[in-house]
């Protein structure tokens, strides 16, 4: 056990350690309130002012306050649509930080150098429209289709009628889909689509900078009177630009080689097969929930360890399906694309704390004999209703206990395949909404999936199952106290 200890030590602290892993950690961490916020957006004009969908359908006053729908609508466009460009900002200014740069810069630089790889011009042809059948099916329509020779001729003609007395157009000028185009960054590339790329970008083109930043035959000095903020601003002028070329260059090199843009290139090599291979695979998951609870074990927070992997996998599906709601407050299931995503992980394998501990105070408060045991079960109860439970972790304990450990370990691995069971056969609706980590657990459900009920009993049943899980070992392990206890 200790040596294992030793090796699982090694390994949490050479990921907490590392530069880029802690990068990625903080940048979601410190972009979560905004990402929760968003939500709030969500239920705002999808379950609570809206009466198609949501309460206004059976109370109709609440509707008197959909004049600030709009109000909403930009909340959650500004947050959860745009999460790639506000974690890149903060990526680099973490990746920045860690290389001695100070100041407020390296997050606007890291936004130019996403931007230089982003697209920002389009032809208008690839625009389009929807429109809903009787039967509920939708058909897509793009401008290209609408554009025929006799509407050219027609537009033409009418707006020639403007011209002066003698003037014409001539026969041999017309008008094609491709004389027009439209500027701006769609929100493929601001919202969790783009998030590999900007993650990338941050990394790569703040590596760069800061190689070129540390190069003194690349600084501007300025006379010793020029306010040190004009001084600073001159100082890191060429790093910037050349920072800013490379990163172009390597977007145009990857165009012409691949025929892709860089955020295609990242999604369909990087982003997508990630997705397919652990976002969409049960046993990947239940893997990765293995690891979590070793490092637990161990005494090191797992979770912790594991985020800046798991987030940028996990977080694009889960705005994926919060898209889908979005914009189809009525989608059905089928069109909801993700079954797991960062709040489902969150909602059946880490409701009450890491090992779904609620489910072992429970066990304690109905079976427990042992007085310790039940007092620290009381003090961890509240905590645990919020999803905190270093109390029973660390209290019980639960590191480096070899009884407590195998269901501290199997609980959550059981939970996640439960609920994964519960999500794809359709007895849980599909969770559409990122929730505060500290909702308690039952509400969590229930506003997880979008108001949906059927989300706080699929919660039930899993803590029915990790109070299950742990029974028999809470006996044993009482048991194995009394034996101590005798022969003390």
């Amino acid at each position: 056990m200790d040596g294992f200890a030793d090796v699982m030590g090694r390994a949490g602290a050479w990921a907490g350690q590392n530069k880029y892993l802690g990068a990625i950690k903080n940048a979601f961490q410190n972009y979560m309130p905004a990402t929760i916020s968003g939500a709030v957006g969500v239920l705002w004009t999808n379950v609570l002012v809206n009466d198609q969908t949501g309460l206004g359908k059976l109370w109709k006053p609440i509707m008197a306050l959909s004049v600030l729908n709009p109000i909403f609508t930009a909340l959650q466009y500004a947050t959860i649509s745009c999460i790639t460009i506000g974690v890149t900002m903060l990526v680099a200014s973490e990746i920045a930080e860690a290389n001695g740069e100070t100041g407020a810069y390296p997050a606007v630089l890291g936004f130019i150098l996403w931007l230089m790889v982003t697209p920002t011009s389009f032809a208008a042809g690839d625009l389009s429209t929807t429109l809903t059948s009787t039967k509920g099916n939708t058909i897509s329509i793009k401008l290209a289709d609408l554009f025929n020779t006799a509407g050219v001729k027609g537009a033409i003609a009418s707006a020639a009628k403007s011209l002066p007395a003698g003037d014409s157009i001539g026969s041999n000028q017309t008008i094609t889909i491709d004389n027009f185009s439209y500027q701006g960054i769609l929100s493929n590339y601001t919202a969790a689509t783009g998030l590999f790329t900007g993650l990338i970008v941050a990394i790569v083109g703040m590596e760069i900078y800061n190689i070129f930043r540390k190069n003194d035959h690349l600084k501007i000095k300025m006379p010793e009177q020029v306010p040190p903020g004009v001084a600073k601003a001159f100082e890191v002028l060429i790093p910037t630009c050349l920072a800013s070329i490379v990163i172009g260059a390597i977007g145009l090199v990857c165009q012409l080689a691949t025929g892709a843009e860089v955020n295609a290139f990242i999604y369909n090599m990087v982003q997508a097969p990630m997705q397919s291979i652990i976002g969409d695979n049960i046993v990947a998951v239940m893997f990765m929930y293995l690891v979590i609870m070793l490092f637990w074990c161990v005494g090191i927070h797992g979770n912790n360890m594991l985020a800046a992997v798991k987030e940028p996998i996990f977080r694009p599906l889960l705005y994926a399906n919060t898209a889908v709601i979005t914009a189809k407050p009525k989608a059905s299931q089928s069109e909801i694309p993700y079954v797991m995503n960062l709040t489902m992980l969150q909602m059946f394998a880490e409701w009450g704390g890491s090992g779904v501990t609620l489910g072992l105070v429970a066990a304690i408060f109905v079976f427990g004999r042992r007085e310790e045991n039940r007092t620290i079960a009381g003090i961890s109860l509240v905590p645990g209703l919020f999803n905190i439970n270093e109390t029973m972790t660390f209290g019980i304990p639960l590191v480096l206990n070899p009884i407590l450990d195998i269901p501290f370990i199997l609980a959550p691995i059981v939970c996640i395949f439960i609920g994964w069971i519960l999500v794809k056969t359709g007895f849980c609706p599909k969770i559409v909404l990122e929730v505060p980590w500290t909702m308690p657990p039952v509400i969590f459900g229930y506003v997880a999936t979008g108001a949906k009920i059927m989300g706080a009993v699929s919660q039930l049943l899993v803590f029915a199952v990790s109070f299950v899980i742990y029974l028999p070992f809470v006996l044993i392990y009482e048991r194995q106290q009394n034996k101590q206890d005798a022969v003390d």
